[in-house]
């Protein structure tokens, strides 16, 4: 019988023959955090669809670590349940067994030099057994405040060594800090136990395929390119907006608030995308390179009282449903200022972006769930019509939409039929759904994946959090001396703040 560790081939012969998807290598992981919803719904079924895919190596080994009484079939049921539940391609027997098979499961809390031991032995024998030849990525799917534990536990039970070509790899999930000082401390910690070229910081949304869609769309095309600048945008407007409340969150979320949440880190990674000058290429050092330039460029435009806004939502209709605001929310208190709703001004100060106003908002109980960046044109410089022509013609916009119904959208004036000249807004409509017969891959695949190749290209690094960190922590702290955020019913699109930081400069948010 073939040894496990010679069984797997790279089929990638020709690293130019795009037809053969990327392979994972013999490898392992851990997973911290196996009974949370994020492992559940997301992680585990993410696994077994890579495999489905034939994305990982037959040995492939998946470790859970938790405080629970379990033996390894337990563990390998509650994977089983997650798959089925929650996998998003069809369950196949046989690529089942084939992964539950490297399954195991160490019991133990963050504290316990013993269980990391016995973490260290699995890890061993798995390298025997499955010849996954040393190479094992740890994923901290646990709140941020065990991050040092974990980390300490992983370098003294010896479980971040490697040898040869092996690799030892740590993922780290949001939020990472709560300001700038303490990213910076996090960092300092992460680092003295990995090297950075070893640290993952997932951000789920850069995994979204219409994330990397923005890349193609703006340096693929010369279409586009050209009018991406000052001369002829207006405004930028970036949304993320959701329908749900917070409901059972309130451990995670009260006291973090939705700037902390979304915009440190999600909008501001699509901020910088959008914004980003032409890589010298798609590596990760020269994408990792443009973004920091951004980012550094990047100040919350003054003003606060004028040019922010923050949120909270109370109770309403939405979708045909009263829901309760967030004081009745379980585990809220009644006097908390937490803001489920945020929005913010930004400037850009490079030649590109000169003079044009960056608008990010986001916020839960809103009208609909969105995620979207829109790029608003300045009006034609001579409109040879009268007022009566153009009335209903509102800015062209070309619309990125993330989630959901990915794809994007053009807003033009186009004449309407008769004999009169008359001008309207008309859009044209892309749709991955529409146009591609292969659907895109779940944002974790991808991300989990790319943590198995070390292709670190989604992942922001210690100065792009950081960066961020900078830009935000002058609002945080303005919104920390102004007391309570500014009520907005369940259902509405948020604060009357909100629309008054845009009609300042005679601006109006897109109604999704």
């Amino acid at each position: 019988m073939t040894p496990p560790d010679q069984q797997w081939q790279n089929p990638l012969r020709d690293p130019r023959d795009k037809r053969l998807p990327r392979i994972a290598g013999p490898c392992g992981l851990t997973i911290f955090g196996v009974t949370g919803d994020l492992s559940r719904k997301k992680l585990m079924p993410a696994i077994y669809d890579l495999a489905n895919r034939g994305l990982l190596p037959p040995g492939f080994a998946l470790t859970g670590f938790a405080r629970r009484d379990w033996a390894d079939q337990d563990f390998g049921q509650v994977v089983y349940e997650a798959v089925k539940e929650h996998a998003r391609t069809p369950f196949h027997q046989s690529v089942w067994d084939r992964l539950a098979e490297g399954i195991r499961f160490v019991p133990g809390s963050f504290d316990d030099d013993e269980a990391f031991d016995r973490l260290a032995d699995t890890v061993k024998h798995l390298d025997a057994e499955r010849g996954t030849g040393g190479n094992h990525a740890f994923y901290l799917s646990v709140p941020p405040s065990a991050f040092p534990t974990v980390l300490k536990q992983l370098s003294r039970s010896g479980l971040t060594d490697q040898s040869g070509d092996s690799w030892r790899r740590v993922v780290i999930e949001k939020p990472f800090g709560h300001d700038l000082e303490s990213a910076q401390h996090l960092n300092r910690i992460v680092n003295e136990v990995f090297p950075e070229d070893s640290v993952f910081r997932i951000d789920h949304y850069l995994g979204k395929e219409t994330v990397q869609n923005i890349l193609a769309l703006r340096f693929a095309n010369q279409l586009f390119e050209p009018i991406w600048n000052s001369h002829y945008v207006d405004h930028v407007q970036i949304t993320m907006a959701e329908d749900i409340g917070l409901g059972g969150r309130a451990g995670y979320y009260d006291g973090i608030g939705a700037a902390r949440d979304v915009i440190q880190n999600h909008l501001l990674q699509l901020m910088a995308l959008t914004a980003m000058e032409e890589p010298v290429s798609f590596s990760p050092q020269d994408l990792r390179a443009e973004k920091v330039k951004v980012l550094s460029a990047t100040k919350p435009v003054g003003p606060f009282d004028e040019t922010t806004a923050r949120g909270q939502y109370t109770g309403g209709w939405q979708g045909g449903s009263l829901v309760p605001g967030l004081h009745e929310e379980g585990g809220f208190a009644s006097d908390s200022i937490t803001e489920t709703y945020a929005a913010i001004t930004l400037e850009v100060e490079s030649r590109r972006w000169a003079g044009v106003p960056f608008y990010l908002r986001t916020g839960k109980r809103l009208g609909r769930r969105v995620t979207e960046i829109a790029v608003v044109f300045k009006r034609a410089p001579h409109l040879p019509f009268d007022s009566t022509m153009t009335e209903e013609l509102g800015q062209n916009a070309l619309v990125i939409r993330v989630q959901p119904d990915e794809g994007v959208t053009m807003r033009f004036g186009a004449k309407v039929p008769g004999t009169s000249m008359e001008v309207r807004d008309v859009t044209m409509d892309f749709g991955y759904g529409h146009a591609f017969t292969e659907s895109s891959p779940e944002a974790y695949e991808r991300l989990i994946l790319d943590v198995l190749l070390g292709e670190p290209s989604l992942f922001p690094v210690n100065e792009e959090v950081e960066l961020s960190w900078k830009i935000l922590d002058p609002v945080l702290e303005h919104w920390a001396a102004r007391g309570k955020p500014q009520p907005y019913k369940a259902g509405t699109w948020g604060p009357p703040s909100a629309d008054a930081m845009l009609a300042r400069t005679g601006r109006v948010w897109r109604r999704p």
